[in-house]
């Protein structure tokens, strides 16, 4: 994979769009990192530009401000988190636990966060993206006051098969669990040979270490957030999920500088159609990015394909040549269970849950399986990570592989004060009750490698009904 610092140069649109697009990307100067000058040609002779722009930083916050300035220019798609917020605001009251990065080493907050109680603590690990320490782990005796303890694998001390290095490495959705005398932890990291991404498993005889990774990912294939589930009947089961949102925007970025006369049948709001016209002139660039780069440069496509994602789906299905992209616009839950030694997956994987609800969106991930009453508990997030309209949902099954039948959603949503809520965990607090374990960005902070909160909400089942304690909010 190159860098696009490598990949230099000027990208014009495919013919026979209404608007052309001429991008010249260069290097940057000292306070940025690409310099990029922009024109637009419309068939009537309508032509703006050539302006200038820059990119800050390899950082989702810089590409969004350089679509946003594109936008106001050029009339493409703003992206929906530089938007003010139309949402209501969902009406549960979170109650936040981390607001700041304690210690060295823990540097985007508590993302993805999986909470254990053993022994009288509570271990909490998180995502740590590219840092050099791997996945913090903190623990509390109250929920209250947490203190560092290391890392799932401290720097030197990762897997062989995983990528190091700052803004190629991405460790995702950790988690710790008692299996048997001991615990495994799952988590996912980006393969060093390809930067594919993969779920790795590691053992330890204590939560806070020293944790061995086995010899190479139990799973490959773009395979993300992992969640290791024991049942009351002693079996250990893997979920995860295909990463498929993380592939479709390629497959239609190529599809379009091919293909561009399809531009307008797939679009047909005026800033969606610029937007994928920009899209096809820059692909030959945006191919040779790096993976989250891939994706930070494609964010106002997606947003653009998520805002009527049933209508646009069905539109391109009516195309030829679009069958891998329609395909891939679903994100399936699967479940296989694990060995007794939990190091190996047996039997076959089955398909528990996919994107069907129209508040999920192109979406839905970092699922959490309780056990109440003989019921099995799906929790789950939907929707893009990055805007208001993340949330959190629920799915009901009689049995740990399924069929999981969802309830109405979103049941949380983002609220006045925290934007974005998700990948939920749960545990009993001191008292023995449920406890829901999520993260949250600030309003107007939600984007990638940017700081999230650990918030948590109360809740019980009152005859299978999800209740959060101290409000109405509830679901069947």
């Amino acid at each position: 994979m190159t860098s696009g610092a490598e990949r230099q140069g000027r990208f014009v649109s495919p013919p026979g769009l209404r608007h052309r697009f001429e991008v010249e990307i260069g290097a940057g100067e000292v306070d940025s990192v690409y310099a990029v000058w922009v024109r637009m040609a419309d068939r009537d002779g309508r032509d703006v530009g050539p302006l200038a722009f820059v990119i800050r930083a390899h950082e989702h916050e810089s590409y969004l401000d350089f679509f946003a300035s594109l936008a106001r220019h050029f009339g493409t798609r703003t992206p929906l988190n530089r938007m003010p917020s139309l949402r209501p605001g969902c009406s549960v009251e979170y109650v936040p636990l981390l607001t700041e990065n304690l210690g060295t080493g823990i540097r985007y907050g508590y993302g993805d966060p999986a909470v254990l109680r053993f022994d009288g603590w509570y271990y909490l690990v998180v995502t740590s993206n590219d840092a050099p320490d791997a996945f913090p782990i903190l623990r509390s005796r109250d929920l209250h006051e947490w203190e560092p303890r290391g890392f799932l694998f401290p720097e030197g001390q990762t897997p062989g098969w995983a990528a190091t290095g700052e803004g190629i490495a991405d460790y995702w959705a950790p988690e710790i669990h008692k299996v048997g005398d001991g615990f495994r932890a799952c988590f996912v990291a980006r393969r060093k040979d390809d930067l594919e991404l993969c779920i790795g498993l590691a053992s330890a005889s204590h939560p806070e270490g020293p944790w061995l990774a086995d010899a190479g990912p139990i799973l490959d294939g773009n395979q993300i957030d992992p969640h290791l589930f024991v049942a009351s009947d002693g079996g250990t089961y893997l979920y995860w999920k295909e990463d498929n949102n993380g592939v479709w925007p390629d497959l239609l970025s190529r599809f379009l500088h091919g293909r561009p006369e399809f531009v307008e049948r797939l679009f047909d709001v005026e800033a969606d159609i610029r937007t994928a016209s920009l899209m096809a002139a820059l692909w030959p660039w945006i191919g040779g990015l790096s993976p989250m780069e891939r994706f930070f440069m494609q964010q106002p496509l997606i947003e653009a394909v998520r805002t009527r994602f049933a209508e646009f789906r069905n539109r391109l299905a009516e195309l030829t040549g679009t069958e891998d992209i329609v395909n891939r616009l679903r994100t399936p839950f699967c479940v296989q269970r694990l060995s007794e030694d939990g190091k190996q997956l047996v039997g076959q994987a089955q398909l528990v849950l996919e994107n069907d609800h129209p508040w999920e969106s192109h979406v839905i991930e970092g699922m959490w399986v309780v056990e109440r009453s003989g019921q099995f508990y799906m929790f789950y997030a939907g929707n893009d990570f990055s805007t208001d309209d993340y949330g959190i949902g629920l799915a009901v099954s009689d049995s740990p592989t399924g069929p999981f039948r969802k309830m109405a959603g979103p049941l949380l949503g983002s609220s006045a004060e925290w934007s974005g809520p998700g990948h939920p965990s749960v545990a009993s607090d001191p008292a023995g009750r449920d406890v829901m374990f999520l993260h949250a960005y600030r309003p107007g902070a939600a984007a990638y490698g940017e700081f999230r909160a650990l918030l948590m909400v109360e809740f019980e089942f009152r005859d299978g009904v999800f209740v959060v304690r101290g409000s109405e909010a509830s679901q069947r």
